[in-house]
């Protein structure tokens, strides 16, 4: 029976001795399954370097990719509050108020400017790690201001769009955010200034439906689904099965709604080719 029990006798490890992995050490692959350092993660852009899966990247790690070296933030003031005072299992406020102690952020968006290989440009870039990226009042007011920046200082503007879509929360405050950052675009397209949006896994919903698909040039990551409605919606009203690698990026190229599928590791040199290419 000792068999099944544990004994006094043998060799024991006390718990502050033994060889542990630290936590967050070692991540596992959505593509792949296979198991990777997160230093090589990181180093990588966090781009899988065994099957090229691209993990999420928070919006100031795009901009710290992007951007040459120094750049500037604008708009992290901004707030979003509770209108509606709307409430499901718990009030939109107080999960507010937990997203931004988790997350250290303020909302699901962030602008900048900076200059990419010697080229200025206005970006906005939304963060999903902020109740799934979804856009209400302050989300379509960064991105607006951001875009509106670019025309007042003659320089394009880049949305980089990772969003579940237009927030509940804020019912229909968070749809009129679709067309005020599209007046803001027509303005930006008055001006002669080329704008320019990135595509990542996810982008839904209201977003798509509004600037994610106004650009100049689309470009997009590998394998993000991009759509408006989820596939088992459209599935059930169509009544009918969907294409193999319906929503993704492959099959949105292949249809025209996207220019090129740019890994994140060579993202800053395409874009740097293509303002070169307008700036000429």
């Amino acid at each position: 029976m000792a068999w099944f029990k544990r004994t006094t006798a043998g060799i024991k490890t006390k718990r502050n001795q033994q060889n542990e992995v630290p936590e967050g050490q070692w991540v596992k692959c959505v593509g792949c399954t296979e198991t990777v350092n997160r230093r090589e993660l990181e180093k990588q852009d966090l781009v899988c370097p065994k099957c090229g899966y691209h993990f999420k990247m928070s919006s100031m790690g795009y901009f710290e990719l992007l951007f040459d070296g120094d750049f500037e933030v604008f708009d992290d003031n901004l707030v979003a509050v509770d209108p509606l005072k709307f409430s499901d299992r718990k009030a939109y406020s107080d999960r507010l108020v937990a997203t931004r102690e988790k997350t250290g952020m303020n909302d699901a968006a962030k602008a900048a400017v900076g200059e990419v290989s010697g080229h200025s440009i206005s970006v906005s870039a939304m963060d999903f790690s902020f109740i799934g990226g979804s856009m209400g009042s302050v989300v379509g007011e960064v991105i607006a201001r951001s875009i509106k920046r670019g025309y007042e200082r003659d320089i394009p503007a880049m949305v980089i769009a990772q969003s579940g879509g237009a927030r509940m929360m804020e019912g229909a405050l968070s749809l009129m955010q679709m067309a005020k950052t599209s007046a803001h675009l027509t303005k930006l397209s008055e001006a002669g200034l080329p704008f320019f949006v990135l595509l990542t896994n996810p982008t839904t919903g209201g977003v798509t439906a509004s600037f994610a698909m106004l650009g100049d040039f689309h470009l997009a990551e590998p394998g993000a689904l991009i759509g408006f409605a989820g596939p088992r919606v459209i599935r059930e009203t169509m009544g009918q099965d969907l294409p193999e690698g319906f929503q993704t990026s492959e099959f949105l190229k292949e249809k025209g709604f996207v220019d090129l599928i740019v890994d994140r590791r060579s993202l800053k040199a395409e874009l740097s080719h293509l303002l070169s290419l307008i700036n000429e």
